[in-house]
């Protein structure tokens, strides 16, 4: 994830630990990924990697890419064997040199980026998409970047829009309860 601040790896993931020992479900986002059987995905922006983590323990071949390097510290300390980049997901530079079935944004990544930066970020996760792969992405809704943008910005990088949810478990989206929460799914032309 493109970041304005700087964020502690340790303490972020600390969150996440504390909410699963209270025996909270933290892979909502895993769930709904799976969903659509990928074969490989890319957690882009993937923080401290839980995304990333969770889905390969349940055999999904996945690729990590944040920008905050105590966040990647943190996933390299949980998960030596999988492959975490440091890159910028609005650099126009950004290429892993590879296509996924599924690119995911969970944990409001297009909120964290710099103001402007986001049709980019929008881009070059559309660049990493095979033909008819999806772009998985979750974020609040009220805080300066709505869904119409986000929209815009799919369209822009050649994705159609295929579903929307008000949460990782497909609760429907009721536009009278804004802002809220939106899950949104687009693919690629195939």
């Amino acid at each position: 994830m493109t970041s304005p601040k700087a964020w502690d790896g340790d303490d972020y993931q600390a969150r996440f630990d504390a909410l699963a020992a209270q025996g909270l479900d933290v892979h909502g986002e895993v769930r709904f990924v799976q969903a659509f059987s990928p074969s490989s995905v890319l957690d882009a922006g993937c923080g401290t990697g839980r995304v990333a983590i969770e889905l390969d323990r349940r055999g999904v071949e996945v690729v990590g890419v944040d920008v905050d390097p105590s966040m990647l510290a943190t996933a390299r300390g949980l998960a030596p064997h999988l492959r975490f980049e440091e890159r910028d997901l609005a650099d126009p530079a950004f290429d892993l040199g590879r296509t996924f079935g599924v690119v995911v944004m969970a944990g409001n990544v297009p909120l964290f980026t710099p103001a402007g930066t986001q049709p980019a970020v929008v881009a070059g996760c559309a660049r990493h998409l095979e033909p008819g792969g999806l772009l998985v992405c979750g974020f609040g809704l009220g805080r300066g970047y709505e869904l119409a943008d986000y929209d815009a910005d799919c369209r822009g990088a050649g994705l159609t829009l295929v579903e929307r949810w008000a949460t990782w478990d497909r609760d429907p989206l009721d536009p009278a309860v804004l802002p809220g929460y939106a899950v949104s799914v687009h693919r690629r032309s195939a």
